[in-house]
């Protein structure tokens, strides 16, 4: 307590004592005190009102770095750290003013507790005078913490009895004039029921309902908040600040009171000062969609049954051994493992594990009993992953090791292999180390085959084993356009399929393309990325509603992904960074027109290896790029594409065929190497567990030999006679 009163008590004491020596009440000495605290405070609350604006400001960015990265807790707290760098905003500055309360709330009760000494300035060694007297009178051995209260309670009452000590007779006529009462409520008491006291508690959670009331519709901040938010916030302000005020001195209430009040002035004043509209652009900010109770009702009920099944199929996958499995964030990812799947399936009697991160996932729908599926959410994934025992796993997920998921901590011998969703360059549009803890990558063409040994050479990492496959959904799509049955539109088909990144077409510059190519003579279909469709609900309804009037034989827009036939049937995509330029071309041999909005580079450092990203290259190859400070021309860039198709078609064949492995097979070239491989581990766990049963028998295992036949090992493999 003596270093609460030095730190705190003392500094403030000698305000409060300026603030009564000017009112020379002990009320008006709290309210003025509290104006002097918020004008003290005041550039700090200016400060905060910046960093609120900056974080209003902010918040759609955060709300698409949430949406982007859903599930990987990690990568969305160091982009939201990048991010609040980037535009100077701290977390810090927000509650700064909040937090300085607390010392000053000490403080005061410090100094309410304590009115000799800052009020009145009464020296120690008259206090301590006092002190003895008082307990003497009172019959008390130790006053406690509000000694000095008492101490000027019993000198009103009988200051006669203290006119005998030594040099205190001034102090006694002090404290007699001394008046703790403010509009009939003694400051020193803690409230009680049954007292005028009870006023200032009930008075402090009104205070706190009006400056909640305000805020909630003025504060920059807290205006952002929801309904529930907003009232959750108000009801605990206004329950904290009634309990608050009721187990302190009223002179503390009065304080709060006013504090309260006080902050509605200085809200309007910021406000004024830097006012948000001049910062915030809220008639373009994008707005959240509102759910409906039935919606609502319904996410709800699929969380409870997700969590569910979670729990069951946990339990499931660990109960079982397992030689294979395969992860899936979603459900659209089963056609990048179909193939490969289906190959495992036909060629071998492997079980395939089927994890997937969607508990809507398509592949429950799947009736092969060789493929086991099991749903595993974001959260549960990360000690899932750590307890992984099979003897391989394939995904589509890089950064192993980097985030959330981690290799397995109970077995260092799995085999992690990757493949990936795109026919697009690692070292661009993947996370610089998103390979690097993985023992195995499935290869789509000679450029990841350079990609991963200079970023090996480069990085020095040890070499990893690259498996030419080709690309297993191309090998769908080329089957699937195959079976079509030719067709010349009469009126050319235009198909706009964005990426999902930020940045994509619908993002930066939809207008702009609209303005070209509607109402110009050909069928527009605009096809958003589904993840796009999945995860920013609001931004896709705000541009069905924008584009409404134009909807109409000549202008579709598509958010039905059942089928692929308005891709194939298309003469012409028009994309951003998006892989579905390679897939549509390589399989049509039509060419693509490609905005160059702003590049994904996932890898900001990918110049560090020669390589030349596909991603970059190919775009002047299988089409043509239009810079978006040039859209005025891109009307004349698709008629020229149009007139130029079949100059294009063996074109584009060249640089399929120069730049995919093993077309039309990949998924033999994939199956082969995950049979062949697990076959080996399989042989591998097998000896040595014979060799520790033999080992355990006293048998020399080096004298152990295996029959096979055919390659296959049988089921009982002999031991040489004679073996000691």
């Amino acid at each position: 307590m003596e270093l609460l009163n030095l730190l705190l008590g003392v500094p403030l004491g000698y305000l409060m004592y300026l603030c009564y020596r000017l009112t020379g009440g002990y009320g008006m000495s709290i309210i003025v005190f509290t104006v002097l605290t918020k004008i003290i405070l005041f550039p700090l609350s200016l400060l905060s009102q910046k960093n609120s604006i900056k974080m209003v400001k902010i918040q759609p960015r955060l709300d698409d770095i949430r949406i982007r990265n859903e599930g990987n807790i990690e990568l969305i707290m160091q982009e939201q750290r990048r991010l609040y760098k980037e535009e100077g905003y701290s977390t810090v500055i927000g509650i700064l003013p909040l937090l300085l309360q607390i010392p000053l709330i000490l403080g005061l009760i410090n100094v309410i507790y304590n009115p000799l000494q800052h009020l009145l300035h009464v020296s120690p060694d008259v206090i301590s005078l006092l002190a003895d007297k008082t307990m003497e009178l009172t019959g008390v051995a130790d006053l406690g913490y509000g000694g000095q209260l008492t101490i000027m309670e019993t000198v009103q009452k009988h200051p006669e009895a203290f006119l005998a000590l030594p040099g205190v007779s001034e102090i006694v006529e002090q404290i007699k004039q001394a008046d703790l009462m403010f509009l009939g409520i003694n400051l020193s008491e803690v409230p009680k029921w049954a007292s005028a006291t009870v006023l200032v508690p009930l008075l402090s959670g009104a205070s706190a309902l009006i400056l909640s009331l305000v805020q909630n519709s003025v504060n920059v901040l807290q205006k952002e908040q929801g309904a529930v938010g907003k009232w959750a916030m108000t009801i605990f302000l206004v329950v904290f600040s009634g309990y608050f005020a009721f187990v302190v001195p009223s002179g503390i209430g009065v304080y709060w009171i006013f504090g309260n009040l006080l902050s509605i002035l200085v809200t309007y004043i910021c406000n004024w000062v830097y006012n948000p509209r001049k910062y915030i652009d809220y008639e373009n900010r994008p707005q959240k969609p509102k759910l409906t109770k039935e919606e609502r009702e319904q996410i709800r009920l699929q969380k409870k049954l997700a969590r569910k099944r979670e729990r069951e199929d946990y339990r499931r996958f660990f109960s079982q051994k397992k030689q294979l499995v395969f992860y899936s964030e979603a459900s659209g990812f089963y056609k990048y493992f179909e193939r490969l799947i289906d190959y495992i399936i036909n060629n071998s009697d492997i079980v395939v594990h089927y994890v997937t991160s969607d508990y809507s996932d398509r592949i429950f729908n799947n009736e092969d009993l060789r493929i086991q599926k099991y749903y595993i959410g974001p959260k549960l994934l990360i000690p899932f992953m750590m307890k992984m025992d099979a003897d391989m796993v394939v995904m589509t997920t890089p950064d192993l090791e980097k985030y959330h998921i981690k290799r397995s901590i109970v077995r260092k011998d799995v085999e992690y292999v990757y493949l990936d969703h795109g026919m697009s360059s690692f070292h661009l549009t993947l996370r610089e180390g998103a390979l690097d803890h993985f023992d195995t990558i499935f290869c789509y063409g000679p450029n990841h085959i350079t990609e991963v040994r200079q970023t090996e050479e480069a990085y020095g990492l040890p070499p990893k084993k690259l498996v030419e496959t080709g690309y297993g959904l191309l090998d769908t799509l080329l089957e699937n356009v195959a079976k079509l049955p030719p067709v010349e539109n009469e009126v050319k088909q235009i198909l706009i399929a964005p990426s999902w990144q930020k940045d994509n077409i619908l993002e930066y510059c939809l207008d702009e393309v609209l303005s070209q190519l509607l109402h110009k003579g050909f069928k527009v279909i605009l096809r958003p990325h589904p993840e796009f469709v999945k995860r920013f609900s609001g931004k896709m309804k705000s541009i069905e509603t924008k584009y409404q009037q134009d909807i109409g034989d000549d202008f579709i827009i598509e958010t039905d992904f059942s089928s692929n036939s308005t891709v194939f049937m298309s003469d012409l995509v028009i994309t951003d960074w998006s892989t579905i330029a390679h897939e549509f071309s390589y399989a049509t041999k039509k060419p693509s027109l490609f905005i160059n909005t702003p590049m994904k580079v996932m890898n900001p450092n990918y110049k560090r290896i020669a390589a030349v990203p596909l991603d970059i290259s190919l775009r002047d190859q299988i089409g043509i790029s239009v810079d978006t400070d040039k859209l005025d021309t891109l009307l004349d860039k698709v008629n020229y594409l149009l007139s130029k198709r079949e100059e294009y078609r063996q074109k584009i064949t060249d640089v399929m065929q120069e730049n995919i492995f093993n077309i039309g097979s990949s998924a033999e070239k994939g199956g082969a190497y995950i049979i062949e491989t697990l076959k080996e581990k399989k042989a591998q766990r097998e000896k040595a567990e014979r060799e520790l049963e033999a080992l355990l028998k006293g048998i020399d295992p080096s004298t152990l030999d295996t029959e096979y036949d055919d390659g296959k090992e049988n089921k009982h493999p002999r031991v040489n006679a004679g073996t000691a």
